[in-house]
């Protein structure tokens, strides 16, 4: 964790130095009193000033990031990260000459790396946050690509007037299934099955 050490008349004002310093508020950091003020003789003679050291709590953000920095070098690649923390969640983006491997068959390696980094992130945290990890853009063209297969196969679904099956997918992927199909009113979508392989069924009214 990152520390320093300030001084001042008070505790608290070189905690707030601290603070200052690091940009941080007060629930950010753990704070330890090396010398409390001392006003000596008479006031003048022997004055001591009040020393903290601050240190800056790991937060998810803080964690996520030195998690998957320890993956990257372990698989020695090149990845450039950029987080943004908001209330709820941890967003983070990678980008890289390399990052097909990050993402795997139909994006299965970035969402098991997601699943370990909200593991590694939030164990022991008293305020715990969604992290999502975004590749190069690739959520969003995935979306994009269900969305255009959700409505391809509703269509199928009614022109045979029969039920279309498809593959395996995860919660996500299946919301997005859905939420595509959720105002047609000549056909209706259900989830079958146990996860991992749970999958959608699109079903022609009668």
């Amino acid at each position: 964790m990152k520390a320093i050490e300030k001084s001042g008349k008070t505790v608290e004002e070189a905690v707030e130095l601290a603070l200052k310093d690091l940009g941080v508020t007060r629930k950010d950091v753990e704070v330890e009193v090396i010398e409390e003020p001392s006003k000596g003789i008479f006031g003048i003679l022997g004055v001591k000033p009040a020393r903290v050291r601050v240190l800056l709590r790991e937060g998810p953000l803080q964690k996520a990031e030195k998690f998957l920095k320890s993956v990257f070098e372990a698989m020695n690649i090149q990845v450039e990260m950029s987080l943004q923390e908001n209330e709820r969640e941890v967003v983070i983006n990678l980008r890289g000459p390399e990052m097909g491997v990050l993402i795997g068959r139909r994006g299965e390696t970035m969402e098991a790396l997601q699943y370990l980094v909200n593991l590694s992130a939030n164990k022991n945290q008293e305020v715990r946050k969604k992290i999502i990890i975004d590749i190069e853009g690739y959520r969003s063209r995935r979306e994009e690509t269900l969305q255009k297969l959700a409505l391809k196969l509703a269509d199928k679904a009614k022109q045979r007037g029969r039920n279309v099956v498809l593959e395996p997918m995860n919660s996500q992927e299946r919301r997005i299934i859905h939420t595509a199909l959720q105002g047609r009113d000549d056909i209706y979508t259900f989830s079958e099955g146990e996860e991992p392989y749970r999958k959608i069924v699109i079903s022609p009214k009668k």
